[in-house]
């Protein structure tokens, strides 16, 4: 604990928002604030729990970006996985953030399978592989959801159910990627009231920066003069990512900078690239919950392993569902809007009863101001 804990000091906490505040005093002028978004969910929470608002001067506004893996996936893709575990007579796996996601008609997979659908929450993907060799006799399918994060075991899985020679498994891939999210982001900073705000800078995430490095983000930075600041989840980093921020934006700096070099080099995770690059090919275009179609965004499984394709073993229905109009959690993904802006958020919308999949998952912006942040703000 004392290494966690070294993160977490609260003096050191202090002396970095006291420079915060330095740097930023009289820096612009009033109205004017540093904007800062910080991309993965993890951060948002992190953020919030460990109350960093309280510490933070008034001048930097920091605004929840669209890292939620759970949150990002379109409604279409949620009705596609219920409707293969009501159609079909097979088991489907999947994390459990996911069972909880309302899609079309505010049906979610929890509530098909207390409606006697076969649905069930694993821990890894390798459970749902176990679950198909020692069962044959039934299909198995893996709803496999995430950023780069997640992508390696999902590849191992694949690659294991062919040397197994398995005939019952196979993935729903919804895998999606980082850097097309952050360009799209760049392209849309400043776009008007319900686009993407002028953005000064990135808080880059890192569980997905352990994976693919560094180097990916500096098209922000060479690109689009845009700073990025890698860091982990602990206070303390982010605290000291968002002064790096600060004092790049001051002196016209735009940089990609890792904070949180302990776990992230630039090169990244080499051997789990190659693996990812071995069994996923991109998709032409995926859809973005609140981000719309975005091309080369996701991952598909290569023709090599169609086998174990979900997609092309069973007919996935097309879903026309619409998100609820009240909710907002397509423009907070996209950090026009942040939860407190939403009328739906504490009164219909609770984790409890989520309305929208900001609500749900355990990195969604709407869960971490409702966990850490709405009692304070009523």
């Amino acid at each position: 604990m004392k290494y966690i804990d070294s993160f977490r000091d609260n003096r050191l906490a202090q002396k970095l928002a006291a420079a915060i505040r330095q740097e930023v005093q009289g820096a612009r002028p009033a109205g004017q604030p540093f904007r800062f978004m910080e991309f993965c969910g993890g951060h948002t929470h992190a953020i919030f729990r460990f109350g960093l608002p309280d510490l933070l001067p008034p001048e930097i506004k920091m605004i929840h970006g669209p890292g939620c893996p759970v949150c990002v996936l379109p409604m279409a893709k949620i009705d596609a996985a219920i409707g293969l575990a009501q159609r079909y007579p097979l088991t489907l796996c999947t994390y459990g953030d996911m069972m909880r996601v309302p899609g079309g008609q505010r049906l979610s997979l929890l509530k098909a399978k207390a409606a006697g659908a076969d649905v069930r929450m694993v821990l890894s993907p390798h459970d749902a592989l176990m679950l198909a060799k020692d069962n044959p006799e039934r299909e198995v399918v893996f709803f496999a959801i995430g950023f780069e994060t997640t992508t390696p075991p999902t590849a191992v899985i694949v690659k294991q159910a062919q040397a197994l020679g398995l005939k019952n498994f196979s993935v729903f891939c919804n895998h999606v990627l980082t850097p097309p999210a952050l360009k799209w982001l760049l392209d849309a900073s400043g776009s008007g009231e319900d686009g993407v705000p002028p953005l000064d800078g990135f808080v880059g995430p890192s569980h997905v920066s352990a994976i693919i490095g560094t180097r990916p983000y500096e098209i922000a930075a060479t690109g689009y003069g845009k700073p990025v600041v890698i860091t982990g989840f602990e206070p303390l980093d982010v605290l000291q990512a968002i002064l790096m921020l600060v004092r790049q934006v001051k002196a016209g700096r735009a940089v990609v900078e890792n904070e949180y070099a302990r776990a992230v080099t630039a090169e990244g995770n080499v051997k789990a690239q190659a693996l990812m690059a071995e069994v996923f090919d991109f998709r032409d275009t995926f859809e973005w919950r609140g981000l719309g179609w975005i091309p080369h965004s996701a991952l598909k499984l290569k023709d090599v392993y169609a086998a174990f394709d979900a997609e092309k073993r069973f007919a996935l229905e097309p879903s026309a569902a619409k998100e609820n109009p009240a909710c907002q959690c397509p423009a907070i993904l996209r950090g026009a809007k942040s939860p407190e802006e939403c009328k739906l958020f504490g009164t219909v919308c609770t984790p409890e009863n989520p309305i929208g999949a900001c609500m749900v998952s355990s990195e969604g912006g709407c869960a971490a101001w409702y966990s850490y942040g709405r009692r304070k703000k009523s």
